[in-house]
């Protein structure tokens, strides 16, 4: 026999996300080897957010940045009912609704410079930006 013959192989483990439990912001940037800038933006007409989404996309790929999305959320709708009077056609109704409709960006590993330049960006009004760092 020959010393190959004679090692016994350990198996491999397979190393999941609960192996790599962070505990701090760092550790988290250390372990996952990317930082990503999520952007959530919001409005109420959808021209107006594409035309919004379409800017910040601009910016972000004039700094050379790794850019996922847009992905288009679920459109929220709120509807309202309303007597259309108080005394003789009180059984006539109206109803109105809002619609929110919704996009969603991530930035990767996005430079000093793209951030300043998204911080610095203005936007139409109306349109309602979250940012987080994840």
């Amino acid at each position: 026999m020959t010393e190959t013959d004679t090692k016994i192989k350990k198996p491999k483990v397979a190393k999941t996300a609960k192996t790599f439990k962070a505990s701090s912001k760092k550790e988290k940037e250390v372990v996952g080897g990317r930082v990503v800038l999520r952007i959530r933006v919001r409005a109420y007409e959808s021209k107006i957010l594409d035309a919004s989404v379409k800017q910040i996309m601009d910016t972000a790929m004039r700094y050379d940045a790794n850019i996922v999305g847009p992905v288009p959320l679920p459109t929220e709708i709120k509807k309202y009912t309303v007597n259309r009077s108080a005394f003789i056609y009180k059984n006539t109704r109206e109803q109105f609704e809002i619609r929110v409709h919704k996009r969603l960006i991530d930035i990767i590993n996005p430079n000093a410079k793209t951030v300043e330049s998204l911080t610095n960006l203005s936007l139409p009004s109306g349109v309602d930006i979250d940012v987080k760092m994840m």
